[in-house]
C-alpha cells in the first residue's frame, strides 16, 4: 500500500504566493488606473472651457430681461434656444430645445440665479456630474444710458470637453452669437 505524504510546508507556501502575486499585481494596476482616471477628472474640471460672446443693445437692462425672461416667446425670435419652459427661479428646472447644426437637443438645466435686468444663469449636465457640465450665463451690464452690453458665457467642465472644444467653437459659438443678434433685433422690435 502506497501512501502519500502532504506536500511539504515550504511547497504550499509557494504556490499560495504564486497565485496571490497575479491578484495582487492586478489590485495595483486597478489602483494605479483608478488614481490616472480621478487625477484627470480633477484636471479637466481644474481647467475649464469657455465661450462668450458680447453685443451691445440701445435698451434698459429691463427692456433685454423683459424678452430674455418671456421664455414662451422663444419659438418666436430665438435661432438657438427654440423653446423653453419652467421658472426662473433658483432651484428650479427648466425644460429647453436648443438647435444647432447637430439638429434638435433638449435638456433640462437647473437655474442658479435669476436676478431681474441683470443675470440669468443655469447648469445643464450630461450625464452624472463631472462628465459633460455646462454653466450658461447671461449678463447685462449698463454700458451708458438707454444702452447695455449682453454677454452670453458658458463654462463647460467634465472629462470629455477636451474632446469637443473645437465642436463647441465651431458649432455652439456661432448659435450664441446668433441668438444676441436676435435678441437685440426682438428687443427693439417690442421697445415702444
Amino acid at each position: 500500500m502506497t501512501t502519500t505524504s502532504p506536500a511539504p510546508a515550504t511547497a504550499t507556501a509557494t504556490a499560495t504566493a504564486r497565485t496571490r502575486r497575479p491578484k495582487r499585481r492586478r489590485l495595483i494596476a486597478l489602483g494605479v488606473i483608478a488614481a490616472l482616471l480621478a487625477g484627470y477628472a480633477a484636471w479637466t474640471n481644474l481647467r475649464p472651457f469657455t465661450l462668450r460672446a458680447s453685443i451691445e443693445i440701445d435698451a434698459t437692462p429691463q427692456q433685454v430681461w423683459a424678452v430674455l425672461s418671456d421664455l414662451p416667446a422663444y419659438s418666436q425670435w430665438n435661432p438657438f434656444i427654440v423653446s423653453s419652459s419652467g421658472r426662473l427661479e433658483k432651484g428650479a428646472t427648466l425644460r429647453n430645445v436648443m438647435r444647432d447644426s447637430g439638429g434638435d437637443t433638449t435638456f433640462t438645466p437647473t437655474v442658479l440665479e435669476a436676478a431681474p435686468g441683470r443675470e440669468l444663469r443655469w447648469i445643464g449636465r450630461i450625464g452624472p456630474g463631472g462628465i459633460f457640465d455646462g454653466e450658461h450665463r447671461f449678463l447685462i451690464e449698463p454700458v451708458s444710458p438707454g444702452r447695455v452690453r449682453l454677454t452670453q458665457s458658458e463654462r463647460f467642465t467634465g472629462v470629455v470637453i477636451p474632446f469637443f472644444r473645437h465642436q463647441l467653437n465651431e458649432r455652439t459659438l456661432p448659435q450664441f452669437r446668433a441668438l444676441n443678434t436676435a435678441l437685440a433685433q426682438r428687443v427693439g422690435a417690442t421697445r415702444p
